[in-house]
């Protein structure tokens, strides 16, 4: 049986990566969340069916995740982070993109549009990471994740919101891949305690944020136990070309709690213009 988590493969920025490269047309790149055993498959499954009638949608596997080469000794850093999503637009000779960003991919994608403006079209960001805030017991317990499935159903039930969204078949499939060969070992080593800075670490200041030019949509759950609506509200205050839309009885997963609403508003945010 095929693994639908593995994709095509490209070396970018130096790196054997793991990527889903679906449809045509402008190119929209997703950048998954941060969560233990995630993948970009794993991530935007619900979403890639969709948006791709419209987009050639890529989703990579961020370096440090799912089914992408890890360098030894490699450092996890903003730096290399954006460096590696530009390393994927360069190989797969992209110019210019829009970006969805999830969580900590948010981080990415707002770092991304501020070091190379003149390659990001519109951004997403969805219950998005980029902006300093309290670090939440929520985001503390995925980061600080231990190897289990009872651990790995617990992460799943802060996520979502309706806890129907969460079977035992999901968590035995996320612990599976969050304990395959130096994942574990690799995550352990990205977000160790204390874990605020790295929060710190992936934000950008304000006065950065001022300056995004970028058309943005901003995108959050309500009952985000993970990143607070505090976040994306300070975002949608500070990014000049920022609009936000908030999901009631919505966790941290908007693109999976509320699949088509998210789809369609992403789709008619893009579709407004074709730069």
């Amino acid at each position: 049986m095929t693994n639908p988590e593995i994709g095509k493969s490209v070396v970018a920025a130096g790196i054997q990566t793991n990527y889903h490269d679906v449809g045509e047309g402008y190119p929209v790149i997703l950048v998954h969340g941060s969560g233990p055993g995630v993948t970009a498959y794993a991530n935007w499954r619900l979403n890639i069916p969709y948006l791709s009638q419209f987009y050639r949608v890529i989703a990579p596997d961020m370096v440090g995740f799912g089914y992408t080469e890890q360098p030894e000794g490699y450092e996890f850093s903003l730096d290399n982070w954006v460096q590696h999503i530009i390393g994927v637009m360069d190989a797969l000779d992209i110019q210019k993109a829009h970006i969805v960003g999830n969580s900590f991919g948010g981080g990415l994608a707002i770092a991304t549009a501020l070091r190379y403006p003149e390659r990001v079209g519109r951004l997403v960001l969805m219950g998005a990471a980029g902006t300093k805030f309290k670090l939440t017991e929520g985001l503390d317990a995925v980061w600080g994740y231990q190897p289990s499935i009872e651990n790995m159903r617990k992460l799943l039930d802060l996520f979502a919101y309706d806890r129907s969204l969460v079977s035992d078949e999901l968590a035995e499939v996320r612990y599976k891949a969050s304990i395959r060969p130096g994942v574990q070992e690799s995550f352990a080593s990205m977000f160790p305690a204390p874990r605020q800075r790295w929060i710190d670490s992936l934000a950008s200041s304000d006065e950065e944020l001022k300056s995004l030019s970028n058309e943005t949509l901003i995108i959050h759950g309500r009952e985000d136990r993970v990143v607070p609506l505090s976040s994306s509200l300070h975002l949608a205050e500070v990014i000049d070309r920022a609009q936000l839309h908030v999901f009631g009885r919505c966790g941290h997963w908007t693109q999976i709690e509320h699949t088509d609403r998210f789809n369609r508003l992403v789709a008619d945010f893009f579709n407004e213009i074709n730069e």
